[in-house]
Order: C-alpha cells, then structure tokens, then sequence
C-alpha cells in the first residue's frame, strides 16, 4: 500500500477513538461532577501536553515517527480499556485528561510522516485534505456509533469499549506496513522558531487562525452535547444522526475547499467566510430550546460545521506549504495551539458558566469571540494567487 494511504487510514483509526470519547466526555464527566467544572479535566490535561510539547522533536528523533504514534496509540487503548471498566471518578478522571492529552502527539507523528512523503507544493492543499478527509470520515461515523450504543442511555462505558478497540488496526497497520523515515530532524530551538514565527506575518497569521480554530473544536463537541442532552433533553438515540448530519461538511466540503484554494479562491476570503459562519452559527444555539424546530437546530449545527470544514482546510494547506518534513519544530509549534486551546477553551467556559450559569450568555459570547479573532487573523494571511 501506499504511504499516503497507509497514513490516510491510519488517521480515519486515530481519529475515530477519539471522537468517539470527546462527544460523550463531558456528560459522562458531568454524572460526577457539575457543568461549569467538567471543563477542568480537559484542562488539566492540556497541561501535561504543554509541558511536554517542547521535547516533541527530540523525541521524534529518538523514537521515529512512526515508533512514536506506536507507543501513543497503544497507551490510549489502554486507558480507554480502563475506562470501560467504569472505574472511579479519580482514575476514570485520570485517564480521560492523559486521552485529552496524548491525542495531539499522534497527529504530530502523523504530521511529519506525511510531510516525508515529500508533496509538492501546488499540490500540498489536495494531499493535506484527503488526509484530513480520512479522518473526517471517522468524524462522523463516530456519533452514529454512540447513537446505537448508548440509545437512551448513559452507558458510557460501551463507547469507551468500542474506542480501545478501534485502536487496534491502527497499532497492526503500523506494525505491518512500511513508511518512510522521516528526514532528519533540527534540534529543538522553539523560542527561536516562535521568534521566527512571529516576524512572520503570514505564519503567524496561519498560526493565530489554527489556534482560533481549535478553541472552537475544545467548546463544541463538549458543550454543545452537555447542553442538548443534559439540559434541552435531547437523547443520544437522536443526537447521534444529528451530529452525523451536523459533521458530514468535513467530508463534503473541504477537498472541494482545498482544490478551490490552490486553483481559484484565495485563501484570505475564504478564511473569513468560514470565521463568520462559525460565530454566527454557534452563537444562535443560545436561543436553542426543547420546543426549537430540529431543521432549525440543524441548520445551526451544520452551518458551524461548514465554516470550520472551510476554515481547517485553509489553514492546513496554507499553513503546510511553507514547511517541510525538517521543519519539526515549527510544526511542533503550530501543533502547540491545539494543547493550547485545550486548555484556554474549557477553563474559559467553566469560569464563564460559573459566574453567568446561563448557556445563553455562553454561547453568544464565545460566538462573537470566534469571529473577531478569527476575522483578525485572516486578514494577514497571504493568497498565493
């Protein structure tokens, strides 16, 4: 098989593991403990994933790439078996913060194996997109699954079940198949990267949109299902085909995206579309209650989702065009904003819920959020047209 599509089906079993736990993390985390506190443990464990962040490309260098998203693999299936095993609130708490934490380390991998794949860069939007697509793909299958599995339930131990063991083809293709090496890695050096970075205004304009991005991924899968289930009423049983629904743009939309960046559109224009679609989107489930329409509720949920499609698949292949494989540390840096947002997105919204209780207020405030920062980022952004 292919490299690239060894990695594009590594990355559908490494994603759909995870998108299966980060739907049910937070109602699940909620039967122990308040809304407004859920939020920590995700924190918590963007903590570790900082602090170790820095030492990724030494690591990477010891260990391989592909012996590294090994190792990391393996230890989520551990914890999910652990989980599934409805262990106490400590230990369930541990292991769902080292999931939070670890996941990024496998995309980091990922990352850099598919840079060695050596693409070139007027095709750089197609590559990155198919293989975010693959992913995508377990994106929205995973809340089907939960769908049937929980139905109208809290069983929460049967996703983390099924989660541990997606796992598994994914640790065999990595045992079986061959990759390539990646080339040599630089010595850490992040704060001269950062430094570098920053006088850059189109990378750190690339930077800024991916970071943007992903505190709109750490609040919507964790708080729009704790407030459709745990406080509209709404079951899994029909949560899970209006998420599938809700996420099927990241499979639609985003190789067209990519294709229409590289080929026509500028990256800027686009960017700023699917920032505005975004806050607006998330900000209208504040006025979302148990007598609200579902296609309105749809509506809503699939028009976050469109911009974000928009949005990830500019900034992927924006972003990746001016790195290579021996850039590790300024894709570790660009990576840094997923831990980063992982803890700055749920700490925010649990002090925001603990002083307001009001999802009302939480929801237009984090929408009118996303699109400033968004629209702001995206203006420096630099088209290659």
């Amino acid at each position: 098989m292919k490299p690239r599509k060894v990695l594009a089906l590594g990355n559908f079993f490494a994603s759909i593991h995870f998108f299966l736990v980060l739907y049910v993390m937070a109602p699940y985390l909620a039967t122990f403990l308040p809304d407004e506190q859920t939020g920590l443990v995700i924190s918590a464990g963007a903590v570790g994933t900082l602090l170790l962040f820095p030492f990724m490309p030494r690591i990477a260098a010891y260990l391989g790439a592909k012996r590294g998203a090994l190792v990391v693999g393996s230890l989520l299936a551990v914890s999910l078996f652990v989980l599934a095993q409805q262990p106490s609130f400590w230990i369930a708490a541990f292991c769902l913060a080292f999931i939070a934490a670890a996941s990024p380390f496998v995309q980091f991998f990922l990352d850099l194996l598919l840079e060695s794949t050596d693409a070139t860069s007027d095709e750089t939007g197609r590559v990155r997109t198919a293989f975010n697509t693959a992913g995508n793909v377990a994106l929205i299958l995973a809340p089907l699954c939960i769908g049937y599995l929980l139905g109208e339930t809290n069983e929460y131990w049967r996703v983390f079940l099924v989660g541990g063991l997606s796992l598994t083809p994914f640790i065999a293709l990595f045992l079986i198949e061959p990759l390539p090496e990646q080339i040599r890695f630089e010595r850490p050096k992040l704060l001269e990267t950062c430094r570098c970075m920053l006088v850059d205004p189109d990378l750190r304009a690339a930077a800024v949109a991916n970071a943007v991005l992903q505190i709109f991924y750490h609040l919507a899968p964790l708080y729009i299902p704790l407030y459709l289930h745990g406080t509209v009423g709404i079951p899994w049983s029909d949560l899970g085909w209006m998420f599938t629904v809700m996420l099927l743009p990241f499979v639609l939309v985003e190789y067209p995206a990519g294709y229409l960046a590289d080929k026509y559109i500028g990256d800027k224009e686009m960017l700023i579309g699917g920032f505005v679609l975004i806050g607006i989107s998330f900000g209208s489930l504040a006025f979302v209650t148990s007598t609200t329409p579902i296609a309105l509720l749809l509506l809503a949920l699939v028009g976050s989702r469109v911009g974000a499609a928009v949005v990830e698949a500019m900034v992927e292949g924006h972003f990746f065009r001016r790195v290579t494989a021996e850039d590790s540390n300024t894709v570790t840096v660009y990576r840094m904003s997923r831990p980063l947002a992982a803890l700055i997105a749920p700490l925010s919204a649990s002090i925001l819920l603990f002083f307001t209780a009001s999802y009302t207020v939480f929801f237009i405030t984090s929408g009118i959020v996303l699109v400033v920062l968004g629209v702001l980022s995206a203006q420096y952004v630099k088209d290659i047209r």
